[in-house]
Parts: structure tokens; C-alpha cells; sequence
């Protein structure tokens, strides 16, 4: 009997046991079950149409498709690279491309056109210059090639030679050009220089390998020149590599200072980072100027700043963007970029927006109700709110163009006359003398008249909407009076148009001009003489700025 119970409980003990082990095992395997399912039913599914579809079946297009529409529902940061793509991850990560140095203007029926060479650039010193015409790449003819396909012959590993068949603009001649591409590297830095007497300014568009090098280098540079108060522009930055930012951030605070924090799903994904090198500069005055394109490593750059109360943050709020990514290796040399963390500022606000319903159209964060909000506190106290973006502490509208500039300047209206300038002037006067007169202005406006562009004002355009609107609920035949009426209210010639635009037009045809006699530094000369923005925050009295340490 005794011996019947024991084989009882012991038959028990194993059945509890067992199932103990089956449900831990389930814990275990919960995480990749739906994983393996969703890869079964997926690879069922390839393979029923590859046996019963009615045409060959594209397996590359539709998985590459299904790959990157898989990835788009995470967020718009993660990524597939295939490996024939990494020459764009490079261009990312570090802007930098095997080519000759130069941009194209290109229409498919028409030769290539060099629009604007890069100051000493293989294109540079071989003598190409705007205007040129490449009839062919290595022999093989660019009419009928599009814009993409020629910069693709363009450019090549550095070290080998691409032979270009050119039309020179200055003497008509055509003749072979051969020129040995280089590694081309577009600074992030884009201009360095003094406002004034005392303001030096810095204009950083990335953060890209070596770029906080840059930086440190034009604030020597600018110091040795008198500097009292530095202007980083951060406007347009979309951002690059974190270590950068902190890079550039250790360069004004006291080593050891909290920078940014990153918070992963991993509790080992949590790390902060701190300057690990000495200041060059713990004192001088600071303004950062952000807008709505300035994101991710410009964030944390600005929130950088305003917390630790190192400088004034100046413009309007940021992108929102607070979201960490990583470069993983996945099978056939590919990389997959993922986001792996959010990151927080020194307060610890997190710049990400509170989610995607609150955004602009380009993406930027949109309006955020304090009620959904944290207040949190810089390094001296001042009350700082999260929800998305670093907002400034100085808020600077930026300028707002018309439609008619955007579709000037989008349909290649503007680049096709600077063409035209080029070819009928062989050289302009020194840039601190050069403007666009009112005769040149009449010139361009007999160009634009011969141009097919859409011409029409916002109003115009909401109106042309709201008729077809109308037309669809059957409302356009009894409003016809009123509408005949507010659609001749609207209407304008294109001439009429242009020349009541002709302030906001003139600035964006100076600067073109400028960058094909002087190249890529002139353009953002000319573009400080119209920054209503920027001067708006030079004349900020020194009491409203953020003090500093």
C-alpha cells in the first residue's frame, strides 16, 4: 500500500512538474511565437504564388516592398540598407561620395549642364565651370539619360577616370575632359565668419563624421579674429551622429557635464553621456539658432545648451525628433538602421514628440497643449516643458514665402535664368559689391513670361479647389455669378504676380549667381544680407539673454 502511494504522489509530482516545464517553456517561447508564425504564413504565401501566379512573379520588387512598408509602421527612422545601397549610408553617415565635385542641371532631352562646380574639386581644377555642357560620359551619350542616371556615370571608386566629352560655355569648343575622381566630401561646416565686430557666426548643416573638429576650428578662427559672442546656426539642420553633438556641446560647458541621456526597451540601453574633454570656452556668450527642420543631434545640442543655461536658444521650436538609431549587419551585406532608444535632455525632457498625430506638414512637431506637457527645471531653474521639440527661449518667426517663389525656384525657373546670366556675363563684380539690379530684375521677369510654371497664388489655388468641390455637390451652376466674380478678383498675370514678389524673389537669384562666380561660401554671404531672422536676434538686448556661467 505504502509503496502505492509513493508511485502515486510521485506520478503527481511528475505530472505538476511537467506542466510547470511546459509552462515555463511557453513563457519562454511566447515573445517568438507570433514572430514565427507571421514568417511561416509569409513564406506559405511566397510560396503558393511562386507555383500558381499568373505572370513571373517579381520576388525582389515585392519583398523589398513588403520590407520597407514592415519598417515604415515602426517609425520613419528604421531602415533596410541592401548592399547595394551602401554608398548611400556612407553619403549619410559622412557625406562623402567617390565623383568629380560637382552639381548637375540635366533635363532628359538635353545634354548635361554643370551647374555649380565645388571650390577645389577634381571638376574645379580640371577647369569645369558653370554652363559647361557634358554631350558624354565615357562615351556614351547624356541626352536622353535622366538627372539620376547621369549623376550615377558621374561619380565612381576614387582613383579611377571617367572621361567626360564636353562643350565649353566661354569659347564654344568641344573637347575631351579626362578627370580622376576623388573622395568628396561636403563640409558640414558651410561657412565661418564675422557678423560684425564682435559676433562670429557659424553655420553648421549636419553632424557628420569630424564635424565638432570643424567647429572647433572656426571658433579659433573667429576668436583670433575678436569674437565677444558666438552665433551657432542650427537652422535647417536635420541632425547626424550623437557623439558629434556632445562633441560640439563639450566645447562650451565644464568638463563632465551631462549632455544627453538615452532610454531603450533594454535596461541595459540606458546611458548617459557626459563631456569627457576640457572647454575651450566656458564664458563667451552663446545664441543657438533652431527652426522646425532642426532635429535629432541639433536637439540635442539646443537642449543641451538651454538646460545647463550655457547659451540662448533662438527661432522656433525644433523638429521633435528624440529618437536613437543604431546600424545593425543583417544577412547579404546589408544594415539595417533601428531605433534603439529615445534620448533626454540634461532636465530630462524627452524630445520626442508625444506621438504623430501632433505634426505639421513637414513633419515637425505641431501645437502641444501644456495640459499634455511636463514642466521640468534647467540647471538654474528656469521651467522648461517637454511634449516635443526644445522650444526657444526667444521665439523669432522665420520668414514665409509665397507659392509663386517656391514654384520658381521648384520648377527650375531660377536655375535656368542664372544659366542664361552665366552664359551672357563673363564675370560679375567682388560679392561685398554685387547686387541684382532693377534692370537685371526686368531681364528676368522677360525670361520668366517664356516659362511654363504654375503661376498661381495660394488663394488662387484654394479657389481653383474650391470649385472643383463645389462642381462634385452639384453647388457650381448656382453660384456662378459670385464665382465668375471672386476668380477675376484673383486672377493675375505672370508678370503682374512677379513684380509685386519682387522682394522676395531678388534674394533667391542673387545668392545663385554669387555661388556660380564664387562658389559655395558666397551663397550664404548673400543669404546673411536678407536674414530678417537672424538680425532680428543680433538686436536682442544682452538682459533678455540667458545668462552664463
Amino acid at each position: 500500500m505504502k509503496i502505492l502511494l509513493k508511485m502515486k504522489y510521485l506520478k503527481l509530482f511528475l505530472a505538476v512538474s511537467a506542466a510547470v516545464f511546459a509552462c515555463t517553456a511557453a513563457s519562454g517561447q511566447s515573445k517568438s511565437f507570433k514572430l514565427g508564425q507571421w514568417v511561416e504564413i509569409q513564406n506559405s504565401i511566397l510560396k503558393e504564388l511562386n507555383r500558381s501566379y499568373v505572370d513571373s512573379l517579381p520576388v525582389d520588387r515585392i519583398m523589398r516592398t513588403g520590407v520597407d512598408a514592415m519598417l515604415d509602421n515602426l517609425d520613419p527612422y528604421t531602415i533596410y540598407i541592401p548592399e547595394e545601397e551602401n554608398e548611400d549610408l556612407q553619403m549619410m553617415l559622412s557625406k562623402t561620395y567617390g565623383g568629380i565635385g560637382a552639381i548637375i542641371y540635366k533635363k532628359k532631352e538635353e545634354n548635361v549642364v554643370i551647374n555649380e562646380p565645388y571650390k577645389d574639386s577634381p571638376a574645379y581644377k580640371n577647369g569645369l565651370v558653370c554652363g559647361d555642357e557634358i554631350i558624354a560620359i565615357n562615351g556614351e551619350p547624356t541626352k536622353g539619360l535622366e538627372a539620376a542616371q547621369s549623376s550615377d556615370k558621374m561619380k565612381g571608386k576614387p582613383g579611377t577616370t571617367v572621361v567626360f566629352k564636353v562643350k565649353k560655355l566661354r569659347s564654344g569648343d568641344t573637347l575631351d575632359v579626362p578627370i580622376v575622381r576623388e573622395r568628396i566630401h561636403i563640409p558640414d561646416v558651410e561657412y565661418v565668419g564675422m557678423l560684425d565686430d564682435t559676433t562670429g557666426y557659424i553655420k553648421q548643416n549636419g553632424f557628420t563624421d569630424n564635424v565638432s573638429n570643424d567647429v572647433k576650428s572656426g571658433y579659433m578662427k573667429l576668436k583670433a579674429a575678436g569674437m565677444k559672442r558666438l552665433v551657432l546656426d542650427l537652422r535647417g539642420n536635420g541632425g547626424g551622429l550623437m557623439p558629434e553633438a556632445i562633441n560640439i556641446v563639450s566645447l562650451f560647458v565644464p568638463k563632465g557635464s551631462l549632455v544627453v541621456t538615452a532610454k531603450g526597451k533594454d535596461p541595459q540601453s540606458y546611458k548617459e553621456y557626459k563631456t569627457t574633454a576640457e572647454p575651450v570656452d566656458t564664458t563667451i556668450p552663446i545664441i543657438v539658432m533652431v527652426d522646425s527642420g532642426s532635429a535629432s543631434s541639433s536637439e540635442i545640442v539646443a537642449g543641451a545648451i538651454q538646460d545647463l543655461d550655457r547659451g540662448t536658444i533662438i527661432g522656433e521650436r525644433t523638429f521633435g525628433k528624440g529618437l536613437v538609431q543604431t546600424i545593425r549587419p543583417v544577412v547579404y551585406n546589408g544594415q539595417l538602421k533601428v531605433t534603439t532608444a529615445k534620448y533626454y535632455t540634461p532636465s530630462g525632457r524627452c524630445v520626442q514628440a508625444i506621438d504623430y498625430s501632433h505634426r505639421n506638414e513637414d513633419g515637425s512637431v505641431g501645437h502641444i497643449p501644456d495640459s499634455l506637457t511636463h514642466e521640468f527645471k534647467t540647471l538654474h531653474g528656469r521651467s522648461v516643458r517637454d511634449g516635443g521639440g526644445i522650444t526657444p527661449d526667444i521665439k523669432i518667426e522665420a520668414p514665409v514665402y509665397s507659392r509663386l517663389v517656391y514654384s520658381l525656384v521648384l520648377s527650375g525657373v531660377v536655375d535656368n535664368y542664372v544659366l542664361k546670366f552665366v552664359r551672357e556675363h563673363d564675370s560679375i563684380p567682388a560679392l561685398d559689391q554685387f547686387h541684382f539690379t532693377d534692370e537685371d530684375f526686368e531681364d528676368f521677369i522677360g525670361f520668366a513670361k517664356t516659362q511654363d510654371f504654375d503661376y498661381r497664388s495660394g488663394a488662387k489655388t484654394l479657389f481653383d479647389q474650391m470649385k472643383k468641390e463645389l462642381e462634385a455637390d452639384g453647388l457650381k451652376d448656382a453660384m456662378n455669378q459670385e464665382l465668375d466674380a471672386l476668380g477675376k478678383a484673383l486672377d493675375m498675370d505672370k508678370e503682374k504676380f512677379i513684380r509685386l514678389k519682387k522682394d522676395e524673389i531678388i534674394p533667391f537669384i542673387e545668392e545663385e549667381i554669387a555661388v556660380r562666380y564664387y562658389y559655395q561660401e558666397a551663397g550664404i554671404q548673400v543669404r546673411l544680407r536678407y536674414d530678417k531672422q537672424l538680425k532680428e536676434a543680433l538686436a536682442v538686448p544682452a538682459d533678455k539673454l540667458v545668462a552664463y556661467n
